[in-house]
Parts: structure tokens; C-alpha cells; sequence
């Protein structure tokens, strides 16, 4: 299993930038403590995907911050990406990990308890959990678990796999704290930073959060 820090785990979403160029965005967001980012792009053709994923690549050498790109097992080889976070829908982690092989990071989305029941059968380093709270930066016919459901969710993934698990969708300065107070190893935002007026403050507000969250909850235990 890879080591994968979940902590604040920025999604750049080309039609979530508010316009703006997303490998900035996304430098800014390692700058203010991004410790994980993903490529997500539901429309682009295959060549600009792996135009942009080289661009984001790139911008993230020397931080070692890892980039991983949705769905899409294609592109992370042709982008030299870190890794693929895969839906419930896309191709199965075990077909991932054999075109991958043994240090790409692999996540999965859970989306319900017995997803997480599945992780024990998974070749995956991470879950996210979500969708947790209403979002509009996906649309998600499921109604929003909040905070009991990822709980609940929670549990079963930590007798399944040892490995980290997040949360995702609608998750802000707003709602950060109890999310990681929850049990949530990390948090997954998409208009949090990279729609926010500045982003690398907002994942320093972000990150801080989280931080003293976790660092609350070791103390708690």
C-alpha cells in the first residue's frame, strides 16, 4: 500500500475556476498546503486531457505533491501522472493496478457502507467517502450521507483497509472541522479553493482547519 496524505486534497475541475488558468490554480493551492491534487475533466477529448495533465505534472515538480487523474487510467500513463482515482462505475482497481503497477496511488470512491466493505478486497491506497453534504460541483442523483452516514461509512472502511479515507462534496471553511472530527482522515474540495477569490489562502484556512482537527482528535483518543 502507498502512503497517500489526504489531508486537503484540492480537485481541479477546468469548469470550476471561475475562468482561470488551472495549473496557477493549482500551484497556488500546493503553495497554501494542497497535499494532494486531481485532474478532473468530464468533457475535454483525450489529447487535451493529456495536454493539461502534463501541464499540472509539471507544475507540481519539487513539491511532492502527487497528481492523480480521474477515471481515467489512459491518460495518467500517457501524462506520467501518480496515479487514478476511480468511481464505483469506472474499471475495476484490480485492472487499474495491473496497467499501473505497484506505486501509482489508487482511490476509490465510497459511497455507501458497503463499498467500504469492499476495500478489504481492493488493491486501493484511499477511499473518499461522499457524497457528504449538497454540492454543485457534480451532479450526484444520490441525497447527501452528512455526518452520520460517513460515519457510519467510516467504520466499516476501517475494518476493511488500513489505508487513509476522505471525504468529499460541499465541504468548505464552513464545514471542515466536524467532517475531520468525524473520523475523516482528510477533505476533498473542488469550488472550496480553486472558486475561492484567492486560492492559496483559502487551502492555508483550509489546511489549518484540518490540521488542528486531527491534531484535537489525537488528543481526544
Amino acid at each position: 500500500m502507498n502512503h497517500v496524505d489526504l489531508r486537503l486534497y484540492g480537485i481541479i475541475d477546468p469548469e470550476r475556476t471561475g475562468g482561470r488558468n488551472p495549473v496557477e490554480l493549482v500551484r497556488q493551492a500546493v503553495a497554501g498546503g494542497a497535499t494532494l491534487i486531481q485532474y478532473r475533466d468530464k468533457h475535454a477529448e483525450g489529447r487535451r486531457l493529456v495536454e493539461l495533465a502534463r501541464a499540472l505534472k509539471m507544475a507540481l515538480e519539487g513539491t511532492r505533491v502527487p497528481l492523480l487523474i480521474n477515471d481515467r487510467v489512459d491518460i495518467v500513463l500517457a501524462a506520467g501522472a501518480d496515479g487514478v482515482h476511480l468511481g464505483q462505475e469506472d474499471l475495476h482497481p484490480e485492472d487499474a493496478r495491473k496497467l499501473l503497477g505497484p506505486h501509482a496511488i489508487i482511490g476509490l470512491t465510497l459511497k455507501t457502507p458497503e463499498h467500504a466493505d469492499a476495500l478489504a478486497h481492493m488493491p486501493v491506497d484511499y477511499g473518499c467517502i461522499g457524497g457528504i453534504f449538497a454540492t454543485v460541483s457534480k451532479n450526484n442523483p444520490s441525497p447527501p450521507i452528512g455526518l452520520d452516514g460517513l460515519r457510519a461509512t467510516l467504520a466499516r472502511a476501517r475494518n476493511a483497509s488500513r489505508g487513509p479515507v476522505g471525504a468529499i462534496a460541499g465541504i468548505d471553511a464552513s464545514n471542515a472541522e466536524p467532517v475531520i472530527t468525524a473520523g475523516a482522515d482528510g477533505i476533498a474540495v473542488i469550488s472550496a479553493i480553486f472558486m475561492a477569490p484567492d486560492p492559496q489562502a483559502e487551502a492555508a484556512r483550509l489546511r489549518r482547519i484540518v490540521d488542528e482537527a486531527l491534531a484535537s482528535r489525537s488528543v481526544l483518543a
